[in-house]
């Protein structure tokens, strides 16, 4: 795809939900929007709470997890965060996500896709967890909810049963910030990992930053020095 074609394609949220989109407050269809070849959308927020409160029975699990850039074992209030997203030549959405909690930045990686209409997130470093996402946009924000997941294994997909599900919900807070609200449920033990808070959403270039490190990191990492419990 040419670059002009670039500039103007529709993102994979805009292709999920079609015209839709346009019913959305103008902070959100600046996030749900394209973006643009040679540039990069950065998010810059505070998550009001993070974590899991199964880290003490699952701990485990959730460092195998954060190994992976998944979920992770630590849990905390008032996490500052950054979130990038880059669009990929072949409409491919690539996400990243920086948690600063006091001690350690843990990552979460993922890709999206439209199948079907569906939103297909791939997550993790090599797209281990596939979560199918079904995906509505009105006046009060977007709001996402899984359908079916499944394990990659050496290129070979494996469907599982449905043994958790996933809702994300976006809207405006009022004050020309976004807030986002995502919850992992289980069936009997009910929401087992959670982050939620607001965030500043731009459009920037790339100005010649590396790939898949975000312009906006130094802003995290001057916030983890001069919060630093040390």
């Amino acid at each position: 795809m040419n670059s002009e074609g670039r500039e103007h394609a529709a993102s994979v949220y805009e292709r999920a939900v079609g015209p839709g989109i346009r019913s959305l407050p103008p902070v959100l269809r600046r996030y749900f929007g394209p973006v643009p070849e040679g540039h990069v959308g950065v998010g810059e927020g505070v998550y009001s709470i993070v974590g899991s409160r199964y880290r003490r029975t699952a701990g485990a699990l959730l460092r195998w997890s954060a190994r992976h850039d998944v979920l992770f074992p630590e849990s905390g209030r008032d996490i500052p965060f950054v979130v990038e997203n880059r669009a990929a030549a072949d409409g491919t959405l690539r996400g990243t996500r920086w948690f600063g909690f006091p001690r350690t930045t843990r990552v979460m990686r993922d890709t999206m896709h439209v199948d079907g209409g569906e939103i297909v997130q791939r997550l993790g470093r090599r797209g281990g967890l596939e979560v199918r996402l079904a995906a509505r946009a009105s006046a009060e924000g977007m709001l996402l909810r899984s359908r079916r997941l499944a394990w990659w294994i050496r290129g070979l997909r494996v469907p599982l049963p449905r043994i958790a599900g996933v809702e994300v919900r976006e809207t405006e807070d009022g004050n020309g910030r976004q807030r986002v609200d995502v919850r992992l449920r289980m069936p009997l033990l009910g929401e087992v990992f959670r982050y939620s808070g607001t965030f500043v959403y731009r459009i920037r270039p790339e100005r010649g930053t590396v790939p898949a490190v975000s312009p906006a990191l130094p802003t995290l990492s001057m916030w983890l020095t001069q919060n630093s419990p040390n």
